[in-house]
């Protein structure tokens, strides 16, 4: 690329210099983190044409032996694909592949890559690089990348890499393949990581039906404890009532849904199948609730088909399908919603913690009941690489580029899904029937005999209105109690006082009251209905740190804890990391005090020999840093975490059971969560065997 420039004697061109650090900025910001970086160099494999991919991470803890390690068994390199095909940034050597429509020869797999940008995933991942590879029956060939060399070099062309050619050491006789062995990493690794990267590199192939001729493996020597009893693809398949399966392509589409009841509830419950059934698919007008019908035919995009498994996260249907409920719930958090695999191969990073890209959240919000969130779902989308070419990769790997083709195919998805959720609906309203749930019940059955009586009085017509709607805001509420945007204690004062109110108007109804009478309690009982102030917003949130909400919580509690003979175990004293934070801090150090009170309550319950009680902070949980209370009392038992943090549950005498509902709703305001980790998520002190709470702050996507 070059421009032109006058001057007053003639013109010269100049062109454009890079300096090496280009190709380290690249990295950084096209590909977001590491997981994603190892991801491309199994895509890499793959494209290669191999059968397995070894990924190993070596001394994780220590930094100065850190290694990983991605090794394949393709077709690797010849000195001219190194040089002119690997070593050129930017290369079109795949793109034109992906248009002539040329697969590979063994497996014939259409490539993954496109923008010759991939390869600098590596660089991403640490600063001393080996890249050996080899064709069958050839020489060796290695390249090491030293890179703080090449970005303190003037110019690319001053920053050679020396190829060395050997007989062959890594891939011997007649092996071969590529191999990366990347030392000096940019990150340290822990136990948290290491399960990211696990979720990552096993979320390459579909848990469905991926590609049976490649497999990626994953090993972490003398750390093997930090990938055990990890919830599996085909434990979930096992606990999903609700499966789907079908397809859509051009104006329509098809499928195949099973409602299996769980094992305690056979009886009562019978299998549900419907087989074949059609869906016109149709797409939402924009700024509009209306739709209109959907062509896909108009795009390059072809027939898509699409596996769902649905969950129901009922703590009393959980224990019924799984004995780990823990590992189940984890598994939907960290693995729920829908991905997208194209010849088998994943596209990331859909169905990622954190991109809903298709508003499920948003929609369950809406409307609760009947609507699928993330973490109820585990879905995949199967599309053809060679007739779905509209649907392009952005260059950061990071989704498609949203044009009309990607809205379209979008917009098919919710229709397909939408359909699929009345079904469920119907089998989930029976199944809830069994379980004998219905939060409400009796206030809606109030509403049916008040009606009844002002029919016969003659005056249901003209409360009718302001009847239905207080029943429609107690219906919002009845369902979006546990999601509402006010404090538990507001909302159970709320339907406290509207049972009161009906109870009154019942009473009035019966005995003849007036109509006046009868129109004022209709009119408190709309007025208890509308939305309050939402008591835990801090109108001043600032920036902290866990480090100064731990130490003003363990002053406030510290007389308490010499009281109760209680043995503190500071964990920012061992030097657990600290983090910053935005929140209310008074808030928060109330929630930590409410943890801490907690455990007292309990360790003078089970009154142990010796009391201990663990303050810290934790990066080893998927999503977020998080601040730890641990005790060594009796632990929660078999209570669901869901119970757990609901309103009013207790198992403390006299106790209100608001704590954990008011501390979990700090923390969603907060940007948080409240978790429950075992203690094989965390390294705790060998002293905490009792009860472990974690409020952790979710990392921005």
């Amino acid at each position: 690329m070059a421009v032109t420039a006058q001057k007053k004697s003639g013109s010269e061109k100049l062109i454009f210099r890079v300096r090496p650090r280009l190709l380290t900025l690249l990295g950084d910001q096209l590909i977001k983190d590491a997981n994603l970086a190892v991801f491309e160099l199994v895509k890499n494999a793959y494209d290669a044409d191999a059968t397995v991919c070894a990924v190993t991470l070596e001394y994780p803890t220590d930094p100065t032996k850190a290694c990983i390690t991605v090794e394949d068994d393709g077709i690797g390199m010849d000195e001219d694909t190194l040089q002119n095909v690997w070593m050129m940034i930017a290369t079109d050597f795949r793109a034109l592949q992906r248009q002539e429509d040329r697969r590979t020869k063994k497996f014939h797999r259409f490539p993954l890559g496109e923008k010759g940008l991939g390869r600098l995933s590596a660089h991403k991942l640490g600063r001393s690089i080996r890249l050996i590879t080899r064709r069958r029956g050839g020489e060796e060939l290695v390249l090491d990348f030293n890179w703080d060399r090449i970005e303190s070099a003037d110019d690319l062309e001053s920053a050679g890499i020396d190829l060395e050619i050997r007989q062959p050491e890594t891939f011997k006789g007649n092996q071969h393949g590529t191999c990366f062995e990347i030392t000096r990493l940019r990150e340290a690794w822990n136990r948290g990581q290491a399960r990211r990267l696990h979720r990552a590199v096993n979320s390459l192939c579909s848990p469905f039906k991926g590609p049976e001729d490649f497999e990626v493996m994953l090993s972490i020597p003398d750390h093997e404890e930090w990938l055990k009893n990890l919830f599996t693809a085909e434990d979930a398949n096992k606990c999903a009532l609700y499966h789907v399966r079908g397809s859509f392509e051009a104006k329509s589409g098809t499928f195949d849904y099973t409602f299996t009841p769980p094992p305690g509830y056979s009886k009562q419950l019978t299998k549900t199948t419907e087989k074949g059934k059609e869906v016109a698919l149709e797409k939402k007008v924009e700024n509009s609730r209306k739709s209109e019908a959907l062509d896909l035919s108009k795009h390059k995009i072809g027939k898509v088909s699409f596996d769902f498994w649905l969950f129901d996260r009922d703590p009393a249907v959980l224990r019924d399908v799984t004995d780990d409920v823990k590992g189940l719930k984890d598994y939907l958090d960290e693995n729920g919603g829908i991905r997208i695999y194209r010849d088998g191969i994943r596209v990331y990073d859909f169905g990622e913690p954190g991109n809903d890209w298709l508003n499920l959240d948003i929609r369950r919000v809406n409307t609760p009941t009947a609507r699928t969130s993330n973490n109820q779902i585990l879905g995949a989308l199967w599309l053809d690489a060679t007739e779905s070419g509209d649907l392009r990769e952005k260059t950061n790997r990071e989704g498609f580029i949203e044009n009309e083709a990607f809205e379209d195919f979008r917009a098919a998805v919710i229709s397909m899904l939408t359909q699929m959720e009345a079904e469920k609906t119907k089998d989930q309203r029976r199944l809830r029937e069994v379980l004998g749930k219905g939060t409400g019940k009796r206030v809606f059955e109030k509403l049916a005999e008040v009606r009844e009586v002002l029919e016969r009085k003659g005056v249901l017509a003209e409360v009718e209105p302001k009847l239905k709607a207080a029943e429609k805001e107690m219906e919002i509420y009845r369902d979006q109690l546990l999601h509402a945007a006010v404090p538990g204690l507001t909302i159970g004062m709320m339907l406290h006082g509207a049972e009161k109110i009906l109870d009154e108007l019942r009473a009035a109804t019966s005995r003849g009251a007036h109509p006046v009478r009868i129109k004022e309690l209709v009119d408190r009982l709309y007025r208890a209905m509308r939305p309050v102030t939402n008591l835990l917003k801090n109108p001043n949130p600032g920036k902290t740190s866990a480090g100064v909400l731990i130490k003003e919580a363990i002053f406030s509690a510290e007389i308490r804890l010499r009281r109760h003979h209680i043995t503190l175990i500071n964990g920012m004293e061992m030097d657990c990391p600290d983090f910053k934070i935005q929140g209310s801090k008074q808030m928060l150090v109330a929630s930590i005090t409410n943890l801490i009170d907690n455990s007292i309550h309990w360790l003078e319950t089970k009154a142990p020999k010796q009391k201990y009680l663990y303050i810290g902070t934790t990066e080893d949980i998927e999503e977020g840093p998080a601040i730890v209370v641990g005790d060594n009392g009796p632990g929660f038992g078999k209570d669901d975490p869901e119970d757990l943090i609901a309103p009013f549950f207790t198992r403390r005498a006299g106790g209100m059971g608001l704590g954990l509902y008011i501390v979990s709703e700090i923390m969603r305001v907060s940007q948080g969560r409240v978790v429950f980790p075992s203690k094989s998520d965390v390294d705790l002190p060998d002293q905490i065997k009792g009860a472990v709470v974690a409020l952790q702050f979710l990392e921005k996507s």
